[in-house]
């Protein structure tokens, strides 16, 4: 029996890819224990999620931001503290600095809703139906210092529609975004994500 990885989320807003790991641990086994909840924002829904859940939560303002390295000292303690293996970034509005990277080297993982390298930064669902595209998706992947340029642990396309409007296609991304983190945490936690000498991430079949 897999034993369930320990994860800390980070988030910012509404939290909805913390309640799709929240209910897939319910009802699908997915093995995660989410151990801690960090949030960039005192008003963020998010918060209200964590605690429905019985799952510890700090919340962090912008006072606290003001030093950055102090702000990613203190999410490290927490999670530190918590006994997390990973972190995981769920709508997670802060960029990162060495103190997290460096204390969580190619543990920490970030959701983009785009096929990286295509449309990175902060506007890729509007950047890409602005540009036209007819594929775009989802991208998860290790966060290091290069914004949007960490090694790609997997990817699933989103077809665009005739029609759609971004707003259509933003709420098929984030369907799309709740299935692929699960699998991906599963495939962690299963111990079958690893990095190549060469950066590139692997993963490796179920065992039979």
């Amino acid at each position: 029996m897999t034993e369930p990885l320990k994860i800390g989320v980070l988030l910012s807003g509404s939290g909805t890819n913390l309640q799709a790991i929240i209910d897939a641990v319910a009802a699908d086994g997915l093995p995660v224990d989410i151990v801690s909840v960090v949030s960039s924002r005192p008003d963020a829904f998010g918060i209200e999620r964590a605690r429905a859940a019985n799952i510890p939560c700090v919340a962090l303002n912008r006072d606290v931001y003001a030093d950055p390295l102090a702000a990613d000292a203190k999410i490290v303690d927490v999670m530190r503290e918590a006994g997390a293996e990973y972190l995981v970034m769920a709508g997670y509005m802060r960029k990162l600095t060495p103190v997290v990277l460096d204390a969580y080297p190619n543990r920490v993982l970030n959701l983009h809703p785009a096929l990286l390298p295509a449309f990175p930064g902060a506007h890729a669902i509007q950047e890409a139906y602005d540009y036209g595209v007819k594929t775009t998706g989802v991208t998860v992947h290790f966060a290091n210092e290069d914004y949007d340029k960490g090694p790609i642990i997997a990817q699933e396309p989103v077809r665009v529609e005739e029609g759609w409007t971004c707003d259509d296609l933003e709420a098929a991304i984030h369907a799309v975004e709740h299935g692929l983190y699960q699998r991906v945490l599963r495939d962690l936690a299963e111990g079958r994500v690893r990095l190549t000498d060469d950066g590139k991430v692997r993963i490796d079949a179920p065992e039979k």
